[in-house]
């Protein structure tokens, strides 16, 4: 059977200010203390990772920086693809607020595990519902033009939550109960009859297996 595997990795954590905010589509860069903090933890993804592989990541800057780090870490990088259809979710007019100033605009409540419930859509954004149609149509399309390889992609909790969605069936609700660690691995194959979810959220010692 022809299988192409997604390998979808979340970039690493964000710089410490970028934090007390709600940053989703804005272009912060990752913490530089993380990134010599955690050596280790990129060697091991640089090493778990396929050779000759594709690779992508979001528009946004620290995807890229999370990717270079990989290959600063000891895999063979080749020139990443940027790809717009796996970007973070477009939290509209609410990005940059201050996560305590959101509750009171929002018109259904918050999941208890991501700041806007899966149907809520903040005024000139996307809901996470439509997040999962987005990526799961740029899946798609990846999985046709990569038939048979593999496909690293750098990309961000949210969008990474979709995939899995999209892969697994299920809805945005559902798959906001997931926890998708900075520089997680989560594995996806495309197969000609559909979608099997490899694992999702591997993190630290799991990546040398």
């Amino acid at each position: 059977m022809t299988c192409t595997r997604f390998w979808l990795i979340r970039h690493a954590i964000v710089a410490a200010d970028a934090r007390t905010y709600l940053y989703g589509r804005r272009d912060v860069p990752i913490c530089p203390e993380s990134l010599s903090a955690q050596t280790d933890l990129y060697r091991a993804l640089a090493a778990r990772l396929p050779r000759n592989a594709a690779w992508v990541v979001s528009p946004l800057r620290r995807t890229g920086e999370t990717a270079l780090a990989i290959g600063t870490a000891g895999y063979r990088l080749p020139a990443p693809r940027v790809e717009p259809g796996l970007i973070e979710q477009d939290l509209g007019e609410w990005q940059g607020l201050a996560h305590a100033a959101l509750p009171p605009l929002l018109r259904e409540p918050a999941h208890a595990f991501w700041p806007l419930g899966a149907s809520e859509t903040p005024p000139g954004g996307e809901s996470m519902a439509q997040v999962v149609d987005r990526v799961g149509a740029t899946l798609e399309r990846l999985a046709v033009d990569h038939a048979g390889g593999d496909v690293v992609c750098v990309s961000h909790g949210g969008a990474i939550r979709a995939a899995v969605a999209h892969a697994a069936g299920v809805g945005a609700g559902a798959i906001l109960h997931f926890a998708i660690y900075n520089l997680s691995l989560t594995v996806l194959e495309r197969f000609a009859q559909g979608w099997r979810v490899v694992c999702v959220n591997e993190t630290g010692s799991g990546l040398e297996a």
